[in-house]
């Protein structure tokens, strides 16, 4: 255990995890084997952290959310209550082939209150998804999203707030400029889909 963490004396915490300086547990957390927690993060009460899980430095998780093996969480990322991830790419209990689906929440994403990410996605650089939101494909970078299921709305700065049609943040005036792929393309997180994503000036 690091220096400078505080555990609340509810939360279960396996041996076997790692957590990073000066982060907070609350209670009725679980966190479980060789999960890893890093710096100056935030678990709400009721946090769930399933075995070998990856979440990055200085992340806030709200209450009641379960981040279930197959799932990395980047820095710096916001994730808001009872955000529901899943990691079964075949549910069905009678089912013995449990058959896990990566997901990936990228650095200084915010996914907000009671959305839902189906496994086998991406939730891109500094995004946005909308609370109540059903994610079902990846979102790429600087996106806002929402809606059952979600869709792109328009494209956030990396301060959070919504840019303006010429890609300027009316907020902090951080101007962006929008990149075009084709059916083609091979970014890092290998897109088969037509795309496009922002990237500062």
């Amino acid at each position: 255990m690091s220096k400078g963490v505080f555990i609340h004396d509810t939360a279960e915490i396996s041996s076997e995890a790692y957590i990073g300086v000066g982060t907070h547990i609350w209670n009725q957390v679980q966190v479980r084997e060789n999960a890893v927690i890093g710096n100056g993060c935030n678990l709400g009460k009721n946090v769930y952290v399933d075995f070998d899980v990856i979440i990055g430095d200085r992340v806030k998780i709200q209450n009641n959310v379960s981040i279930f093996h197959g799932v990395e969480i980047g820095d710096d990322v916001f994730i808001g209550p009872s955000v529901t991830f899943t990691n079964d790419r075949f549910p069905r209990a009678f089912n013995d082939d449990f058959e896990v689906g990566k997901t990936k929440v990228k650095r200084g994403a915010s996914i907000g209150a009671n959305a839902t990410i189906r496994c086998d996605v991406v939730i891109g650089d500094y995004s946005v998804v909308g609370a109540g939101s059903v994610v079902v494909s990846s979102v790429p970078a600087y996106a806002l999203v929402m809606g059952v299921p979600a869709k792109q709305k328009g494209w956030v700065c990396k301060c959070g707030m919504k840019l303006k049609e010429d890609y300027s943040c009316p907020k902090c005036g951080k101007k962006y400029r929008l990149l075009q792929y084709d059916n083609n393309c091979e970014t890092e997180d290998k897109c088969l889909e037509p795309c496009c994503t922002l990237c500062e000036k």
